[in-house]
């Protein structure tokens, strides 16, 4: 695909992520949007005479030529909806962007990603479960994701780079820019262990309602959110609602009651739009992770005798991954009907061969 139209088509006006996904797929590429006749555009699904009307293709693309400019000048990597590269996790959104900018080194679909949010007036308490956090994650091959703001944020980014963990700022405006400024050393640190990442193109301000957008990007990125210290109306509990509605996890530290930066973590506990997080093993074995550890003999698993031969399959298939599988998949490579798949699943839980995990997820023990 050309990368000058993938970039215009970002710039072509009153057309967003979704509409651009729609048009990429009944067009075939964004090259192909830009060629479609007016008749051809009209059977696309949401687009209308209206917004036909306001679309401008040469504007559209003397505005990505010059930001192409910029981005060779600044060593910047686009990575397209339809590349390899662009976060899969991300992907699975429906609003997720069409494009991002990427500066630095950074592997958007490793093993393990958790993004990190909280309140901008972070206490030493909150700084401290931060750490300690970073601290625990870094035996399971994770890259941090957070918003690179003042308080939980930077604080959760300043932690990975002292500990030589990879993270990953998500950004409000442009890459020729940084906001807050005072983050501009940490920002400059994440690059050789990650980076900045954002939709947004050169000469976008950071205004007020780009950090919503920006949020989705840090739920939607992550196999799940963990808020650390938050009020009942800041932006983590807005990033924290938007996982929930992409059906990723969320973790919440409880807080003292009474504590205005607490009040956000209880109110996703109480009205269990979180799960309580007291230690990094509550995380991990919500999300059926295993420490890294090179040095551990590999463990020849032996099928138990006494399993059917309906359990004997899904022993072999559950060992065949070493991520959980989904009670869908299950049946899918099983060809149980789903109360005979159930079942079994059941009676094998009960007898301890198997565990069973958020998601309808499911692994050997």
């Amino acid at each position: 695909m050309s990368l000058l139209h993938q970039v215009a088509l970002t710039f072509i006006k009153n057309i967003g992520p979704v509409a651009s996904k729609s048009l990429l797929a009944y067009m075939g590429s964004a090259e192909e949007v830009f060629k479609a006749s007016k008749e051809k555009m009209l059977r696309v699904p949401g687009i209308g005479e209206k917004t036909i009307a306001q679309i401008d293709f040469d504007e559209a693309l003397k505005k990505a030529e010059a930001e192409l400019l910029f981005i060779e000048r600044n060593n910047i990597e686009v990575v397209f909806y339809t590349d390899a590269r662009y976060p899969k996790r991300l992907k699975n959104c429906n609003d997720a962007p069409v494009l991002l900018y990427a500066k630095g080194r950074m592997e958007l679909n490793p093993p393990h990603i958790i993004s990190i949010v909280g309140t901008r007036n972070a206490t030493d308490y909150g700084k401290q479960l931060c750490r300690q956090l970073v601290e625990e994650l870094q035996q399971y091959n994770v890259l941090i994701v957070s918003g690179l703001a003042h308080g939980i944020d930077v604080a959760a980014h300043k932690d990975c780079v002292k500990l030589g963990v990879p993270t990953v700022g998500v950004l409000g405006h442009g890459l020729d820019r940084l906001y807050p400024s005072q983050n501009r050393a940490t920002a400059e640190k994440m690059l050789e262990n990650g980076g900045l990442l954002t939709e947004y193109p050169s000469g976008t301000n950071p205004d007020r309602e780009n950090f919503p957008q920006r949020n989705r990007i840090v739920a939607g990125i992550a196999d799940a959110t963990v808020v650390i210290e938050a009020s009942v109306k800041g932006g983590a509990l807005i990033t924290a609602e938007i996982a929930n509605s992409y059906n990723r996890d969320v973790f919440a530290f409880p807080g003292r009651i009474g504590d205005e930066f607490s009040e956000g973590c209880n109110f996703l506990i109480r009205n269990n739009k979180a799960s309580l997080l007291t230690c990094m093993a509550d995380l991990a074995f919500s999300l059926g992770w295993e420490k890294n550890d090179d040095s551990k003999p590999v463990e020849q698993f032996s099928l138990p005798f006494d399993l059917s031969a309906d359990e004997r399959l899904i022993i072999e298939i559950l060992q065949q991954h070493k991520a959980p599988v989904a009670i869908d998949d299950l049946t899918l490579k099983t060809n149980m009907p789903l109360s005979q798949l159930a079942m079994n699943l059941l009676n094998m839980e009960m007898q301890g061969y198997i565990s069973s995990l958020p998601g309808k997820t499911y692994r050997i023990n």
